[in-house]
C-alpha cells in the first residue's frame, strides 16, 4: 500500500479510527489499547490517545502485538475482543454478539461462509475440491474471556506461522464459538479494499438511530377530528394551539429526538400567536428538512394511537396512506395501529386521544 494501510484516508478519517469509533461508541466497551509500531506510537500515539483509548508498543509479530495489549489492559477486563484495525466497518451487533458469546463460552469469532468454490492445490495443480458449506473465512473482532486467551498466548505465544489467535486458542483446547459477521467487514489489504470500502460507507459510515414520541389532546366539541394529516367525521376533535394531530406531532418528535434535535414545542412554541392553528403538515415537513439537514434517513415509522372515540380502524388504510405521504415515505415503511383504553382515565372518557411513536433512522457516525 506504500504506507501503513491503518493510517490511509478513508471518508474523512484514518482507517484505524473508523475501527476505533466502532468500539468507542459502544458503552459496554470500558478500555481500548490500540498496537502500534515504534514509529507510529511516536508519530500518531499523541492524537489517539484519548478516553478508552490507550496506545502501547506492539511486538516483533503480530501475536508478540497482542500479548502487549493484553498487558496493558486492567486486571478488571473480563472479555478482551482483538480487532484488525483495517477492518474499518465492523458493525456494532457483530461486536456485541462476539462479546456474548465469548462471555459464555470462553472464545468466538466472528466469520463469513465461504462464497467461492475452494481448490486445494499442490504444485500449481488442484488436488482436491473440498465441500464448500464447510468452511468460514474468520473475521475480527476475536473475543474471548481474559484467562483462555492469557492461556493460549502464554502456551503458543512464540509461534510465527500463526495468522490469528484462534488458531492458539483451539490448539490449547478450548472450544472457538463462530459468529456470523457481515461480508461488508472486510479487511482493507489492497488500494481496490480502500475504494470497495469507501463505496460501502456511501461518503462516511451509517449508523442506526431511534426516536421515540408521545402526544396526547383532549377533545372538545367544535373542532376538526384531524389524524395522521387527515380529516375524519367525528363530534369532536383534538383542543390545542395547532390542528391537534397527535400522530404528526407523535411522528415528529420521535424524528427530532432520533436526530438530537429536541421536541417540535421548541420550534412551534405554543405562547407564539403565529402558529395559531398551524397545520401539522408544515410541522412534519419542518422536521423533514431538519432531518435531510442531517443526511438522516427514515427507515420505518410505527404509531400506536390510543383512543375510546373516534374508532380508528374503519379508516387504517387511509391513514396509513396520509402519514406516509406527510413523511414522504412508501407506504411500506409506515404502520399504524389503534387501542382503546379500556374505559380507563380521561382516554377511556373519550375526553382525550393520545399516540405514541417509533421511528427508526439511518444517518451519517459523528
Amino acid at each position: 500500500m506504500g504506507r501503513p494501510k491503518q493510517f490511509l484516508p478513508l471518508a474523512g478519517r484514518g482507517v484505524c479510527e473508523w475501527s476505533l469509533k466502532a468500539f468507542e461508541d459502544l458503552p459496554e466497551i470500558k478500555e481500548i489499547v490500540l498496537v502500534l509500531t515504534g514509529e507510529n506510537l511516536t508519530t500518531q500515539g499523541p492524537r489517539l490517545t484519548r478516553g478508552k483509548v490507550k496506545v502501547v508498543e506492539g511486538g516483533e509479530t503480530r501475536l508478540g502485538s497482542v500479548s502487549n495489549g493484553l498487558k496493558a489492559l486492567s486486571e478488571s477486563v473480563e472479555v478482551v475482543a482483538v480487532h484488525d484495525g483495517a477492518r474499518p466497518l465492523v458493525d456494532a451487533e457483530t461486536i456485541r454478539l462476539t462479546l456474548k458469546a465469548a462471555s459464555k463460552s470462553g472464545a468466538a469469532i466472528a466469520a463469513v461462509p465461504a462464497k467461492d468454490t475452494l481448490k486445494e492445490v499442490e504444485n500449481g495443480t488442484v488436488a482436491a475440491t473440498p465441500d464448500r458449506s464447510r468452511f468460514w473465512q474468520a473475521q475480527t473482532p476475536q473475543t474471548y474471556r481474559r484467562e483462555v486467551l492469557k492461556d493460549a498466548l502464554e502456551r503458543f505465544g512464540s509461534e510465527t506461522d500463526a495468522t490469528d489467535e484462534s488458531q492458539l486458542v483451539e490448539r490449547a483446547g478450548h472450544s472457538v464459538v463462530v459468529v456470523q459477521s457481515r461480508y461488508e467487514n472486510l479487511k482493507v489489504t489492497t488500494p481496490e479494499d480502500l475504494v470497495i470500502a469507501e463505496a460501502l460507507m456511501d461518503g462516511g459510515v451509517m449508523e442506526a438511530r431511534t426516536g421515540f414520541g408521545y402526544d396526547i389532546h383532549r377533545l372538545v366539541e367544535g373542532r376538526p377530528m384531524v389524524i395522521a394529516g387527515m380529516t375524519i367525521e367525528h363530534d369532536k376533535g383534538p383542543q390545542g394551539h395547532s390542528d391537534g394531530d397527535v400522530v404528526l406531532h407523535a411522528v415528529s418528535d420521535a424524528i427530532l429526538g432520533g436526530i438530537g434535535e429536541g421536541e417540535i414545542g421548541i420550534a412551534f412554541p405554543p405562547s407564539d400567536p403565529q402558529f395559531k392553528g398551524i397545520s401539522s403538515r408544515k410541522i412534519a415537513t419542518f422536521v423533514l428538512e431538519k432531518a435531510a439537514a442531517k443526511n438522516a434517513e427514515i427507515v420505518s415509522v410505527d404509531v400506536t394511537i390510543v383512543a375510546e372515540e373516534p374508532k380508528v380502524k374503519p379508516h387504517y388504510a387511509a391513514l396509513k396512506s396520509s402519514l406516509a405521504d406527510s413523511f414522504s415515505l412508501p407506504e411500506s415503511r409506515v404502520n399504524l395501529k389503534a387501542k382503546s383504553h379500556e374505559g380507563l382515565g380521561a382516554i377511556g372518557r373519550a375526553e382525550a386521544i393520545a399516540c405514541y411513536a417509533v421511528v427508526s433512522l439511518r444517518l451519517p457516525s459523528s
